[in-house]
């Protein structure tokens, strides 16, 4: 893992997230200082107040001067604008990144100089309470921190906020663009909308004059725990997301109608196949969760120095459900290209990896972990 010890980073929306990755940044790496901006005053001194940061800043561009890697966690809606703000006032060397839940359109907007400095962000977490007092260190413990690199990303610098985000304890996970906004429609933004619509379709009800919201068990309350969330931001996310959110919307529906044709004839059996295709379902997901990993091997993969290789590695790995626990570029020379190292879990991961790649026209080889360190 790179040495971030002498690294400075600056945090422009110091919220929730923005405000747990300064306290993961500076106990977990031990970054000395965390540059913070957010658009009111308040916000700053009570991030200053809790040590989410080290030291405020007036402007986007004052907090970026400095930094090596900027963070912007904004609404979705107005991360172009802000990351291209954090690029034009930083250091050409210094990463930008963002923690929003939208990614295509972001990438898709920039260009080719932009590519090598912006690397698209997104911390799959977060609490149904927002503000900086809720921050805290763990929030991203364990949790998948999607990656969307453009053609012509630097590899150094993917590897540099790989590292970065292995090391407070989330697991970088590269995808397409698309396919990000795609699965966020189904697991984050589709249950959003289903939470604020079933709160208020209850919340209409009133039966002899007893409000059905006042005899509301657990059940509703953890099927509606993320109802009512911050409304400036959520509106942004589904106006960002609409396509994709508008097909899973569809999709529900005509599942629903399913549901109420077997309800009204008395289909039991489908009924019963239902609930336990879900249970099924919630098995597997929870038994992802509980995976650990085995021993590490490493796969190398001799590539040419060109843009769009990153990417197409990374991502490829990424959509197959293969985690890269580290990442390492050795450049030879311009002209021979180099060797990407990936780390990842277990022989079976790494022979996946392998016939991916090779699939792709790439020489991989995966090798144990314990070799390359003896060699």
């Amino acid at each position: 893992m790179p040495d971030f010890s002498n690294t400075s980073i600056a945090i422009i929306g110091v919220g929730l997230m923005g405000g747990s990755l300064g306290l993961a940044a500076q106990e977990r790496l031990g970054i000395s200082r965390v540059v913070g901006y957010s658009r009111t005053a308040r916000t700053l001194q009570k991030a200053l107040e809790l040590g989410a940061i080290t030291d405020q800043a007036g402007s986007i561009e004052e907090a970026a001067a400095e930094a090596d890697i900027i963070f912007v966690s904004t609404p979705v809606r107005s991360i172009l604008e802000v990351s291209r703000q954090a690029m034009a006032a930083s250091n050409p060397a210094s990463i930008v990144t963002d923690m929003g839940s939208t990614k295509s359109s972001i990438m898709g907007a920039l260009t080719a100089v932009e590519e090598k400095r912006f690397i698209g962000g997104h911390p799959v977490c977060g609490s149904e309470t927002a503000g900086v007092e809720n921050a805290r260190e763990e929030l991203f413990d364990n949790a998948t921190w999607f990656l969307t690199s453009g053609r012509d990303i630097d590899p150094s610098n993917f590897e540099r906020l790989h590292g970065f985000i292995t090391g407070i304890g989330a697991v970088p996970t590269a995808i397409d663009p698309d396919a990000h906004d795609r699965i966020m429609a189904l697991v984050s933004h589709l249950p959003h909308v289903l939470a604020n619509s079933a709160m208020n379709q209850v919340g209409r009800v009133n039966l002899d004059g007893r409000e059905a919201l006042l005899s509301a068990g657990p059940s509703f309350r953890d099927l509606t725990r993320v109802a009512g969330s911050n409304p400036r931001v959520w509106t942004d996310i589904i106006m960002e997301n609409r396509r994709w959110l508008s097909e899973a919307l569809k999709e529900h529906r005509q599942a629903i109608d399913q549901l109420i044709e077997a309800i009204d004839s008395g289909d039991e059996e489908f009924l019963k196949g239902e609930i336990m295709s879900a249970a099924a379902n919630r098995d597997r997901m929870l038994e992802a969760e509980r995976m650990t990993p085995s021993d590490l091997f490493v796969v190398k993969v001799p590539v040419f120095d060109k843009p769009g290789v990153i990417s197409q590695v990374t991502v490829a790995l990424g959509n197959a459900g293969i985690n890269i626990e580290d990442i390492a570029f050795h450049r030879i020379s311009v002209e021979q290209g180099g060797v990407l190292s990936l780390a990842v879990s277990g022989s079976d991961t790494g022979d996946r990896a392998v016939e991916i790649l090779r699939g792709l026209g790439y020489d991989a080889v995966a090798v144990p972990f314990t070799d390359v360190e003896a060699g």
